[in-house]
């Protein structure tokens, strides 16, 4: 038997799966973790945690050219994001409708094999 909750995302996904791998909010959801990423990246080269990298990052590093690999790195986390948990919902909505029919097949199996409707004496 399925809860009423693994139902109404059995409900909810087919309705809006398709709807889903293009959205924008989970989009904007993986973008704000690439830059949260960023951010920490820009604070250990700015705290000076480690004086050879910094010296490196500083003499070596075009600020402008650092930026744009930490959007890059943010719109690639964004797109990884949003594809992993359309997939892992897929997953799940795959595995409920298994276990949907499996178990409607074996309601519809033994309700023809019921033991008190067989016709002998």
């Amino acid at each position: 038997m399925l809860t009423e909750e693994e139902e109404k995302f059995i409900v909810y996904w087919s309705a809006n799966g398709e709807k889903q791998k293009t959205s924008v909010r989970t989009l904007l959801k993986g973008f704000s973790s690439g830059i949260s990423m960023g951010a920490g990246i820009i604070l250990l080269i700015a705290a000076g945690w480690y004086e050879r990298a910094d010296m490196e990052a500083h003499t070596k590093l075009n600020p402008f050219f650092l930026l744009l690999i930490i959007l890059i790195i943010s719109i690639f986390m964004a797109f990884l994001y949003r594809n992993y948990r359309w997939e892992m919902n897929q997953q799940h909505y795959l595995e409920l409708l298994s276990k949907k029919r499996k178990l409607e097949k074996n309601n519809t199996t033994t309700g023809s094999n019921n033991p008190n409707n067989s016709t002998h004496s």
